[in-house]
């Protein structure tokens, strides 16, 4: 699509504007139609050297990987979440629970990211986590209730007025009455059909029986699906999920594979996380009846859904995990300079727990793909950012990434940083 068309629809767009309330001053409809909305045009850059990043370069030394691997600091990143690596450039960008989306830029291609600064700050975003590109290049930003998306962002994000599609107005993914800041952090892809898909997790430990026929007709508790640039096309793609948050197409049969946060307060060692896969629209993943193959419902967790029926036909996980270690972000490994053994599985990011007795996860793990298509055994590719003897965390993966040399990153909200994984030959480790 060319910019002379992208410009001229965005100018028609920008004639019908949805406002609502924010702290600062609404640039929304002023950057829809391309007009400058602040005149300060210099952005303010996180320092990637000094005292903190030393600190996480020493931390990472704790770090445990397969022979012939190595870790290294890509990026200080503040609160670094959801990760979008750009299509033609080397640099990605970065969304978090808060209220900056970073770009993230190596400059000279060392493998270090020279430059990390807010994108688009004269707007204000809420909750940006989910980041990600459509087929022609396009970032896609879905925040908690709304979906924004700007055209060309990795050549125009060097001053602080971007163009923007409002794809989904303020208050459009969710009723307000759903709004919650419990399981509010979207995610998003864009499938093989063009389409965009957005998690929905439901707000709850577990719904009341009250919210379960609503939340399985809107897709909360669910993905849905949708036209990334106006919104239209809307369906609920997967029901029956609890809190899914990481999720990647398998680039040989387009299926969808997602992860799925387990139920709360049933001890430390039940229920199961989840790494589903969805082979077409309408599947049910048996959330709030079914956590993996334990029973929720009538559990202490949700005694009202005692008299609740099991969904017909729902689908059980692939992968059980262990409890209560918070799978988060996934992604397939495409790039060919890690052995084969990893090629074409999935790189999952733990990201600890918070309520275990003993902590566990803080890793990342390793999901192979069976030559029917299903999953095979889980194994730990990378640990030692929970420490065993004081149960301290150094870091906490949230998501990762491939970037176009073949390299895996690793992003961690608590160390607020970003890691980059190579494979440089078990000789030469």
């Amino acid at each position: 699509m060319k910019l002379t068309k992208i410009a001229a629809g965005l100018v028609m767009a920008g004639l019908a504007t949805v406002s609502f309330a924010q702290a600062r001053p609404d640039n929304l409809s002023t950057l829809k139609q391309f007009k400058v909305a602040t005149t300060d045009l210099n952005i303010p850059t996180v320092p990637q050297e000094g005292k903190n990043a030393a600190a996480i370069r020493e931390n990472l030394k704790r770090v445990k990987l397969p022979p012939g691997f190595k870790i290294d600091l890509f990026a200080v990143v503040p609160d670094a979440r959801h990760m979008a690596v750009a299509p033609s450039t080397n640099m990605l960008f970065v969304g978090t629970r808060k209220t900056t989306v970073w770009a993230v830029t190596d400059r000279n291609s060392d493998g270090v990211a020279d430059e990390v600064k807010s994108f688009a700050p004269s707007l204000k975003f809420t909750n940006p986590n989910a980041v990600c590109w459509t087929r022609d290049g396009f970032l896609v930003v879905v925040e908690h209730n709304r979906v924004l998306n700007f055209p060309a962002a990795e050549f125009f994000y060097e001053g602080p007025d971007v163009a923007v599609i409002e794809v989904v107005p303020q208050g459009g993914l969710i009723p307000a009455d759903e709004e919650s800041f419990n399981h509010g952090a979207r995610t998003c892809r864009i499938g093989p059909d063009g389409l965009l898909y957005v998690t929905l997790g439901q707000p709850y430990n577990v719904q009341p029986a009250g919210k379960v026929d609503l939340y399985n007709r809107l897709g909360i508790g669910g993905i849905i699906r949708m036209n990334a640039f106006d919104g239209s096309k809307r369906e609920v793609f997967a029901r029956g999920a609890r809190n899914s948050v990481g999720m990647d197409f398998n680039p040989r049969n387009g299926h969808l594979w997602w992860t799925d946060n387990q139920v709360d307060g049933l001890g430390d060692d039940i229920p199961p996380g989840e790494l589903n896969r969805s082979t077409k629209a309408g599947e049910h993943f048996g959330f709030p009846y079914w956590n993996g193959r334990f029973k929720v419902a009538g559990s202490p967790a949700a005694p009202d859904l005692k008299d609740m029926k099991e969904p017909a036909g729902a689908i059980a996980p692939q992968v059980e995990f262990p409890a209560h270690q918070a799978q988060l972000g996934m992604a397939f490994y495409t790039g060919s300079r890690f052995p084969e053994k990893y090629r074409g599985g999935m790189f999952v990011a733990a990201h600890g727990s918070w309520n275990r007795t003993k902590p566990s996860g803080a890793e990342v793990q390793f999901v192979p793909l069976n030559a029917d298509g299903s999953a095979g055994k889980m194994e730990v590719f990378a640990s030692g950012f929970l420490d065993p003897e004081t149960g301290l965390y150094r870091g906490r993966p949230v998501d990762v990434a491939v970037m176009k040399d073949g390299s895996l990153l690793v992003s961690d909200d608590f160390a607020g940083a970003i890691y980059r994984i190579s494979y440089i030959g078990e000789d030469k480790k």
